[in-house]
């Protein structure tokens, strides 16, 4: 176990992962998976910072569980059994974005247990932390078994809150500067469209006839995406939702039991440092993020992001690799 200091004083482990045809780095800043290999595969599959301080900065979100509301809330604030709430608007000053600026990917989570390949890692939310109702448990089970990246994430509430953890990796799977030669599927017939602000607009859209249309395999290009992919209308049983496949020929199939799929293309990217010497650029990764709709505290008609005491929220999903 190797360890870190951040530069404001807290301290960040490292656990090593092994099983499955596979090696994982997780750090305890943010559940994060800072690195992922597969046996004959001589380069990373995912992008990550060698300086856990980077994912307070530049490298923010890369590879960790985000949350408590992973992805966007409309003008930073939503009514719940009656009741306005505002949340913290880190998103171009007026939205919220990942759980606010003190989300679960800022906090070092607690390790309960690991093993050779596989660990549990916990966290407690406070309530009214970044403006959310009720303490939230939220609890991160990451394991390798039969070559893939496995995560089984929960969460408990004392009190009506919105919930929707998500895991953030950026994947390029054939270790060059861009991931736009990759060809993706993804099993959606809709998407959310959005605004200029990247909130959702009303009604959803078929991808019919259009660049979202990955119904049959084919390269990324032309992007830009930062969107929501409709898999269902609610949670189901975990199925195989999307496929990504490098030049190189590594595959990654992603199976999950969540009704959304945000693809983002990675274009923020300007020079970051990464992994082996690495610079990310533009379109350096694409992160399929699993999850619940954007902005579902505000949309009514969206599959329900709510959790209420004595239930458990439940997120599982699966990142397959093979060549």
């Amino acid at each position: 176990m190797s360890h870190w200091t951040l530069p404001d004083g807290r301290s960040v482990d490292r656990l090593t992962l092994r099983g499955g045809g596979l090696m994982a780095q997780v750090l305890t800043l943010g559940a994060t998976v800072q690195d992922l290999r597969m046996d004959g595969v001589d380069h990373p599959l995912v992008l990550g910072c060698p300086d856990p301080a980077d994912y307070l900065g530049d490298g923010i979100y890369m590879g960790a569980i985000v949350g408590r509301f992973a992805n966007r809330i409309g003008g930073a604030r939503f009514t719940l059994d009656g009741r306005e709430y505002r949340t913290d608007a880190n998103f171009k000053d007026r939205h919220t974005l990942h759980g606010g600026k003190h989300g679960t990917n800022w906090h070092v989570w607690t390790v309960e247990d690991a093993g050779d390949d596989s660990a549990t890692l916990s966290l407690l939310l406070p309530d009214g932390e970044m403006g959310f109702p009720g303490a939230m448990a939220v609890r991160a089970a990451i394991a390798l078994r039969d070559g893939a990246l496995i995560f089984d994430l929960s969460a408990e509430s004392d009190a009506p809150t919105p919930c929707n953890l998500a895991h953030h990796g950026y994947f390029n799977l054939d270790g060059g500067d861009d991931v736009r030669s990759h060809r993706l599927r993804i099993a959606a017939d809709r998407y959310v469209p959005v605004d200029d602000d990247l909130i959702p607009l009303p009604g959803t859209a078929p991808v019919e006839g259009t660049r979202f249309d990955f119904r049959q395999a084919r390269q990324i290009e032309p992007g830009e995406y930062d969107h929501n992919f409709c898999l269902s209308d609610g949670t189901v049983a975990p199925r195989v939702v999307a496929e990504l496949t490098g030049q190189s020929g590594v595959r990654m199939q992603i199976e999950t039991d969540q009704p959304g799929l945000q693809v983002y293309d990675g274009v923020h990217f300007d020079g970051l440092a990464g992994l082996e010497g690495r610079r990310y650029d533009r379109f350096a990764g694409v992160a399929l993020e699993t999850q619940g709709w954007p902005d579902a505290p505000n949309r009514p008609d969206f599959p329900d992001a709510i959790l209420r005491p004595g239930e458990t929220w439940r997120h599982h999903v699966a990142y397959r690799f093979s060549r």
